[in-house]
């Protein structure tokens, strides 16, 4: 399944950078960054499990945020993208 990841994190202290890379540095082992952010990932259940319990354990719920939403196949008629930064087609073949 697609999940897009967004955050907030607070960056006021040392901590709270600490925790801003931890959780970017945790979405990239699931997927790639297309904002900020913000991140699409493609997992299966289990790995969205897994993703959900780490990004819970580096953040503090009293001070950031996170939402995870499920994106609904297909992609082509519930994306739409504008501008340069076009996202990986997990789909398709990945040529590196």
């Amino acid at each position: 399944m697609l999940i897009l990841i967004t955050y907030d994190v607070s960056t006021e202290t040392s901590e709270g950078r600490r925790r801003l890379r931890r959780v970017a540095k945790t979405c990239l082992n699931y997927g790639q960054r297309v904002q900020k952010s913000v991140f699409e990932c493609q997992v299966s259940t289990m790995e969205m499990a897994r993703l959900k319990d780490q990004l819970l354990d580096i953040i503090d719920l009293d001070e950031d945020s996170l939402r995870i939403y499920r994106i609904i196949e297909p992609l082509d008629k519930n994306r739409e993208e504008f501008g340069n930064s076009k996202a990986t087609d997990f789909e398709n073949t990945l040529i590196v």
